[in-house]
């Protein structure tokens, strides 16, 4: 991943993602220290030095260190254990791995999957199908996969 800019986040651009992050706006603390590093992929946003947020299609999204610092309670998809080393590799999430999901989840929509014996982030991806459903269907792709424990967001050092 080559990094093109880091520079700090305007307040203007502080409050937007504040608004757009909803239920996630906790990783962002009164004191942090916001910087935006533009990337080759999608733009990171560092908070206190960690990447916990990206921003995809103009939407703020938590990445899976950040997803890891928070209690998750929407936009979330349970896969079934068999489903988990594919998962952790990058590979899409199709509806028979799929156990659980967020009724409130539409197409279109960033999403959190999590396994489902730990309820750890496993990856993040955008919704190809409502949350409803993902746990009806028994084929298919449900999930195309953006971010994966071990990609290249995971593992960025800064």
């Amino acid at each position: 991943m080559k990094i093109r800019k880091r520079y700090h986040l305007q307040k203007k651009k502080l409050k937007k993602l504040m608004g757009q992050l909803g239920d996630y706006s906790t990783l962002v603390q009164p004191k942090s220290k916001v910087e935006i590093l533009e990337t080759d992929i999608y733009e990171i946003i560092l908070i206190d030095g960690e990447p916990l947020v990206m921003l995809i299609d103009d939407v703020y999204f938590p990445t899976l260190k950040g997803a890891l610092e928070l209690e998750i309670n929407s936009k979330y998809v349970v896969v079934d254990m068999g489903a988990v080393r594919f998962v952790a590799k990058g590979a899409d999430i199709m509806s028979p791995g799929i156990t659980e999901a967020d009724a409130g989840i539409k197409e279109g929509d960033f999403v959190i999957i999590v396994d489902e014996t730990h309820k750890k982030p496993l990856a993040t991806g955008k919704a190809l199908i409502s949350g409803e459903e993902m746990v009806e269907n028994n084929e298919g792709k449900a999930i195309k996969t953006i971010h994966f424990i071990g990609d290249k967001i995971w593992n960025l050092s800064i």
